[in-house]
């Protein structure tokens, strides 16, 4: 064996190792093996040599126990495919433009493929853990790439599904494309590159999907048309230009829900939950195209691509802002929510501003991965989220912000002829200045602002959440638009509720009050005709007990923590420790709550409410 004429490009050539094997005298084979290592070493191939010197020993000794049994097996082949990828060793599998085919110890051919195919890439997921293989094949002249997980291909059974991609496999050739994939996989195991991925937008440590590179997106089925619609179209200078005009027209309904869309993914830098920012009020108004105005920041604005609705289910939604990570949900119309989410919409909140979703088992009785987020999610709709049958822990997640009675724009075609052709640049460059500030000095901004509008009538959530987006505000108007049009901060501040108006309790005491006024007819003790639910008494409703059970339950509140909260503030009088007292009414004892008017409701001299032509209540 010559070894004189050796490059660093020969060195790995089949020939050299067949060379090598040829060479009946062991102490000779083994004096060029070391020889053909040294220069191995000299050619910084030293690993590449080794992987592949072990494969031909294992190759080899398949090939002489085959021989000894009669049969001759080809022990040298390389993939001979013309593609843009290095050839790999594959064994005893012919692999060539005409497909894949081996031959069995019989000495018949066996098609594993029609077409050329071959693992390129390993892909291991940084949440999971779980890997997945890049996968190129030859179809029509041209190659593509899919990913596909381990137990896809490796599996005769499921490997059919690929089919479905424009792959020739069928039951029949199915286990042979299993094992050429296993195969050359595993002969290669040191070429193939792995590589970390992630099926999820957004921070990836100190990396960010899809702008960072290090790390590789493996989830092409999966909201791959949101995933997509995640990119820059055409011009940054014009929608920067387009948007700071809008923006100079100060209307707080533009520059809230824009510095939201930016202000996801500052949520998980200074460890917030996840909020809603909710833009409410009469149609026509522009709530949609300033929905879309905030998809452009990061998407493709128009329909059916990045921005949503909620004609969905919670299972739904839960896997996409898994999937969005730190980018905004967006969601546009609550009055088309599903009927299922209606019926449970304070779930909804609660389950989506937590920051995770349900834990969840799996047909192999183990339990599946945690879905997780931190961002914001954006919202329209005709009415505020935060009504009197969401308690007050959901309210408190929810910043409400109502839509002026005029329309937003000018010109509403102008801008969507602008927004819908050119985005997605503001949210990359938002994201390399947040990288450049660096997460201390945007926790020290959100801490600032925070001091600033922070009130201790005001809730404290919903007072954090105002200050990411202020934050986002701030950083967007100085580093952005450069325009130093700030929001204005008190007028920011009318998304918070006061405290007293969260109150469960104090909300209950109030809805209370608005049905006894509602239906004062029924405590008129002369409208024979009409049920009675009891009397009005010298500042006092007193209200049948099971009638008070019935209220509570229509509002959605607990009768117990009221009555517990109400005897403490003086509004409901106790006896003996029970928070009911008898009353005789028509002539009939009866357990009742004495609950205290307020002092807006009139009553007349006797105690008595007074009582005009009843107002007419809208249908909700």
């Amino acid at each position: 064996m010559d070894l004189s004429n050796i490059t660093a490009e020969s060195l790995l050539e089949p020939s050299t190792f067949t060379e090598l094997f040829e060479e009946d005298d062991e102490v000779e084979r083994a004096h060029y093996l070391i020889e053909l290592y040294d220069l191995a070493e000299k050619y910084k191939l030293k690993t590449k040599f080794d992987t592949l010197y072990k494969a031909y020993k294992k190759k080899r000794a398949e090939y002489d126990k085959v021989q000894r049994n009669g049969h001759i097996t080809n022990i040298e082949h390389w993939t001979a495919f013309d593609s843009p990828y290095d050839r790999m060793f594959c064994g005893s599998w012919n692999a060539t433009e005409d497909g894949i085919t081996v031959e069995t110890s019989d000495r018949s051919t066996v098609l594993a493929c029609y077409h050329p195919i071959l693992p390129v890439e390993r892909l291991k997921n940084i949440e999971t853990g779980d890997e997945q293989v890049k996968i190129a094949y030859k179809r029509n002249s041209i190659w593509r790439e899919i990913i596909v997980s381990k137990d896809i291909i490796a599996s005769a059974n499921k490997i059919t599904a690929l089919s479905k991609q424009g792959i020739a496999v069928t039951s029949e050739n199915a286990k042979f494309l299993v094992r050429y994939l296993s195969d050359v996989e595993n002969f290669n195991d040191e070429y193939i590159e792995v590589k970390a991925s992630t099926s999820k937008l957004g921070w990836i440590k100190e990396e960010f999907m899809p702008y960072d590179t290090k790390v590789i997106f493996d989830s092409n089925s999966r909201f791959k048309s949101v995933f997509e619609s995640v990119r820059e179209q055409g011009d940054y200078k014009l929608w920067i230009n387009t948007v700071r005009n809008v923006r100079a027209e100060n209307r707080i309904e533009v520059k809230f829900m824009l510095a939201a869309s930016f202000a996801s993914v500052i949520v998980g830098m200074v460890g917030a939950l996840p909020f809603f920012s909710n833009l409410w009020g009469a149609t026509e108004g522009g709530k949609t195209v300033t929905l879309m105005l905030a998809t452009s920041v990061w998407a493709d604005p128009t329909e059916n691509k990045y921005m949503g609705d909620f004609k969905t289910t919670d299972v739904a939604l839960e896997a996409k802002n898994d999937f969005l990570n730190n980018l905004p949900l967006i969601l546009d119309d609550t009055s088309r929510v599903n009927s299922k989410i209606r019926d449970n919409f304070e779930g909804l909140i609660y389950d989506l501003c937590s920051g995770k979703g349900k834990t969840r088992s799996n047909k192999d009785i183990g339990v599946n991965r945690e879905n997780r987020w931190s961002n914001a999610i954006l919202t329209t709709g005709e009415r505020p989220l935060a009504s009197d049958k969401l308690q007050g822990g959901a309210i408190n997640r929810v910043l409400d912000l109502e839509c002026k009675e005029w329309a937003i724009y000018s010109n509403v075609q102008g801008l969507l002829e602008v927004i819908k052709y050119n985005y997605g640049f503001a949210g990359k460059h938002f994201v390399q200045i947040l990288k450049q500030l660096g997460k201390d000095k945007v926790k020290t901004i959100q801490q600032e602002i925070l001091e600033q509008i922070y009130e201790d009538s005001k809730m404290q959530k919903q007072s954090q959440s105002l200050s990411i987006v202020l934050t986002a505000d701030r950083i967007i108007t100085d580093y952005i638009f450069q325009d130093g049009n700030y929001m204005d901060v008190e007028e920011s501040k009318q998304v918070l509720i006061d405290k007293d108006d969260l109150s469960d309790n104090e909300r209950c005491y109030q809805y209370v009050l608005g049905e006894v006024a509602i239906n004062s007819i029924k405590f008129d003790s002369l409208q024979s005709h009409t049920e009675t639910w009891g009397v009005i008494e010298k500042g006092w409703a007193i209200i049948h007990n099971n009638i008070f059970d019935t209220i509570c339950q229509k509002g959605g509140y607990s009768k117990k923590a009221f009555l517990s909260w109400a005897i403490k503030k003086g509004l409901v009088q106790a006896q003996s420790g029970n928070p009911t007292k008898v009353k005789k009414i028509s002539g009939n004892p009866s357990r009742c709550v004495f609950l205290k008017l307020d002092d807006g409701i009139e009553v007349d001299t006797e105690g008595f409410m007074a009582i005009g032509e009843q107002e007419k209540i809208p249908f909700e």
